[in-house]
Formats: structure tokens, sequence, C-alpha cells
């Protein structure tokens, strides 16, 4: 065999994969989450944990896992170097913490915990154990949402004036935990309102206040299906958000209005891997308009599992969950 092929032989031996362990046994782990893990170069799933042992087994059956879990404890110390904890929302801090006290890396939903104070221990818990915790906002990684923040950054548009986003589904109440506050921590505001408050952090910087309103318009249980919030931002203008649990048909866009010029994505709030469209209108030239189809979820865990085998910050953190969580309290307290 040739010096050449030999080396090439060994350095692809060599290549380190990342084990994974994922904590939670619903219908987005199964269907969308542990799909594209498989997907991902340099990633196993080794081991399910979900507190229906038969269930657990089904999807580490179905995925290809070692085994499942019904003891968190036994699933933590398994051959697993980085955890995704999909469980309901109140389940988040201890499994985040417990699993940073083991040592592995962790990928949390949103939102990142039942309230803030869980927050601050879990960001604390994973800083202490030199880990890395990342939150799965997934649109700050669709293609056009990464180039219309480039545009802002280079000052494209000028000075934000404005931005609006909006994350309207139709979701009746059923025996889902998101309609159990002690569960949730709230409906569409925490399960939707997260990610539009990322996302106006994320093209408009830090928010300096808030204020709206959270409200049942169409559906009465014990959670909100409907919130709205104006944001004033510390290095610019104002963002808007709405989010609803009650709308049939809607138009989930996003509006970036600047001094120079305006943005505008179309089609990929709320969708899954379907054509969105970027359209840039800048002073005095002409209407550009790009569509890209994307993964977000591909290309988050992508980039996850680049921070996670580096150990280095990835690109959106625990803080950035505490943070939303932070702005989502001050809101249903009506403090600005």
């Amino acid at each position: 065999m040739k010096e050449k092929t030999r080396k090439l032989l060994l350095r692809k031996r060599n290549i380190r994969k990342l084990k994974w362990g994922v904590a939670g046994c619903g219908w987005y782990a199964e269907h969308t989450f542990l799909p594209t893990l498989q997907t991902i170069k340099r990633s196993e799933i080794i081991s399910i944990y979900g507190g229906n042992i038969k269930r657990a087994g089904y999807i580490a059956n179905r995925f290809n896992a070692e085994r499942g879990y019904d003891n968190y404890d036994e699933f933590i110390q398994s051959d697993i170097g980085a955890v995704y904890v999909s469980s309901r929302n109140s389940d988040h801090a201890w499994q985040v913490i417990k699993a940073a006290e083991a040592g592995k890396h962790v990928l949390c939903e949103k939102p990142l915990a039942i309230n803030s104070r869980e927050a601050q221990q879990m960001v604390d818990a994973c800083k202490r154990n030199d880990v890395q915790l990342a939150v799965n906002y997934v649109y700050r990684f669709h293609p056009l949402v990464a180039k219309a923040k480039e545009l802002i950054d280079k000052k494209v548009i000028g000075k934000i004036v404005s931005i609006s986003t909006n994350f309207n589904i139709d979701f009746a109440p059923n025996d889902n935990f998101r309609f159990n506050k002690q569960l949730s921590g709230g409906g569409a505001l925490r399960d939707l309102g997260t990610h539009m408050i990322d996302l106006l952090r994320y093209f408009g910087g830090n928010i300096e206040t808030i204020m709206g309103n959270i409200d049942n318009v169409i559906y009465k249980s014990e959670v909100d299906d409907f919130a709205n919030g104006i944001v004033k931002f510390n290095a610019s203008g104002y963002g808007y958000f709405n989010v609803s649990y009650n709308a049939k048909k809607q138009f989930n866009r996003i509006e970036i209005i600047g001094y120079n010029g305006c943005l505008s994505i179309d089609n990929m709030v709320g969708r899954k891997n379907e054509s969105s469209k970027l359209t840039i209108q800048l002073s005095g030239e002409a209407v550009k308009a790009f569509r890209k189809k994307a993964n977000n979820q591909s290309i988050l865990l992508k980039s996850v599992q680049k921070s996670f085998l580096k150990n280095s910050i990835p690109k959106v953190t625990g803080n950035d969950g505490l943070v939303n969580l932070q702005l989502m309290e001050r809101l249903e307290r009506n403090e600005s």
C-alpha cells in the first residue's frame, strides 16, 4: 500500500463522531429532529430517553439507536457526548443540569425553561462543567435570514426603523402538554413568540423595552392563544411581533425597514423545506428577489455539532435562551 493511501485511510479512521442521546420522544423529535440527525455526517444516535419505556424502545429501534431508557440517570451515563433535550418545558432544567454535570454538551428545545431562574441555573451549570449549551432556534439558520442579517450589518438598508415578525398557526386545545400551564409555562407566546423575539434580537440587537398583550381571542384554555409585543432596540428603532394558535389562514412574514431600504422574507416562518423568498428594495435601485429552499434544522445541527466537537461557543447560546425568556416574562408581567 502506498504511503499516501495509508495516511488517507488512517485519517478516515480517526474522524471523530459525536454520539448523541435524545431526551424526549415527542412528535418533533420523531418526525423532524431524529430524521435530520441521521443525515448529519460525523453524528451517531446512541440512546433515547422517555417516560414510557415502550415508546423510548420504539423510537430507539426506529432510528437504530443502541437502547431506549426510562431512567434518566442510566441514559445520561450511556456512551454519549451530547444530549438533545426535547422533553416538556417543565423538564428542561433538571435534564440539562444533569447532562452538564455528567460532562455532556446540550442542545435544548425552546423555550429554554419554565422561568428565567431555572434558565440561569442551566446556563451556570453548563459553564461550571465546561460544556456547551445551545438552543434550537432554527430560524436564525435559514440562508435568507443570514443574508438579511448580513445586509443589516453592512448598513446596506441604513439605520433600522422597524422590524416586524409574525408566526400564526391553528392549534386547537387538546391533551398536548403545551395547554397545561404548569408543564409549558404558557401558550402561543412561550411556544411561538420565543422564536419571534429571538429573530428581533438577531436582526435588531439588544432590546431596551417590551410591552404588549396576551389574550385568548378564539380558543379558551389554561394558556394564551394570542400574543403581541412592541420592543425598542437599544441601538435603533422598534420591533413588533404577533403570534397565535387561532389562525387557519395567515401571512407569516418578516419585514425590516431601514432608512435607505427595506427587506421582506416570505414563506419561511412556520414552513418546512419550502421555497422562501427574500425581497430587497433599496433607494434608487430596482427591486431584487431571491428564493431559497433550506432545511433549517439540518443547518443548525451542522453548526451545533461543529461547536460541540471543538468545545467552542455555539452560534445560539444558552444565554440567548435566557434573555428571550426574561423578555417574555417582562411582557407577561406587563413590565416595559
